[in-house]
């Protein structure tokens, strides 16, 4: 997928392993945000009520159950996504306010293995995100304990603060998780995040014109937000299926809507 805004941004999606990234050339980010997979193999579905038939633990166990969302779960290597973002982040700049960022979406569990990870490869600071929802997917444990109904992250950076836009007013770390209307950006992949939600971590860690990549693109919705926003965007995805749907769906929309406001443009 390659969309061209104004001659100078650029939308790019991969069919590829982030492991591969020489080969396309890309420049290094000021932002590297991504969900990194879990690796939560034969429990994925064991909050879900997909994980009985018709969603109804008397039916039985569906097809689903002790499945993982993905077959690529098991294949991640934190320390070479480590090694990946300590590459491709531009270098610490001598001036303040200027320095880069990478955000890693994951467990509650992860949280602490992400940060010592990351210190092995030069990302000696860290600091927690937490996401906060009106729902919650474990429907199936409601009735015996509290449900969770959080998401969590990591930003991770080397010794400079990161850039940091937070236009004169105090950001707390944690944010309401806003689902996305699917008219305008189509749900896609089972842990997508939302659209509104990534902007707004975007305008806090980049500049218009600066370089965001998702080494996890999946349903392409990182992608979708730096570009929305005046970024340029890369990003990889490994599972062919996620990728179709992510390119046809996700950004072939947002290609069509330029289209048609250049038009209209064009009609005024």
């Amino acid at each position: 997928m390659n969309v061209a805004k104004e001659n100078t941004l650029k939308c790019e999606l991969y069919h590829d392993n982030y492991q591969n990234y020489r080969r396309y050339n890309i420049p290094k980010a000021q932002l590297i945000i991504a969900d990194i997979p879990y690796n939560i193999g034969t429990n994925a579905y064991a909050s879900n009520p997909m994980w009985y038939n018709g969603g109804d633990n008397s039916n039985g166990e569906s097809k689903l159950a002790k499945k993982s969302f993905f077959n690529t779960d098991g294949r991640f290597k934190i320390a070479e996504y480590m090694h990946f973002c300590s590459r491709m982040l531009v270098k610490e700049p001598k001036e303040r306010g200027k320095a880069p960022a990478m955000i890693v979406f994951c467990a509650y569990e992860q949280m602490q293995t992400v940060s010592e990870y990351g210190k092995r490869y030069g990302f000696e600071k860290s600091y927690p995100l937490f996401f906060i929802k009106n729902y919650s997917a474990q429907v199936l444990k409601a009735n015996m304990r509290i449900v969770g109904a959080t998401e969590f992250a990591v930003v991770l950076y080397r010794d400079k603060l990161p850039k940091f836009n937070n236009d004169g007013s105090m950001i707390y770390n944690w944010f309401a998780w806003e689902n996305d209307n699917t008219k305008l950006y189509p749900k896609i992949h089972p842990t997508q995040k939302p659209v509104k939600l990534l902007k707004k971590l975007i305008r806090i860690f980049t500049d218009v014109g600066d370089v965001v990549i998702d080494p996890c693109a999946g349903s392409g919705s990182t992608l979708r937000a730096a570009y929305e926003l005046g970024r340029s965007a890369y990003g990889f995805e490994v599972d062919k299926g996620i990728y179709t749907l992510a390119k046809s769906k996700m950004l072939q929309a947002m290609a069509r809507e330029e289209q048609t406001a250049d038009f209209e443009q064009l009609t005024i």
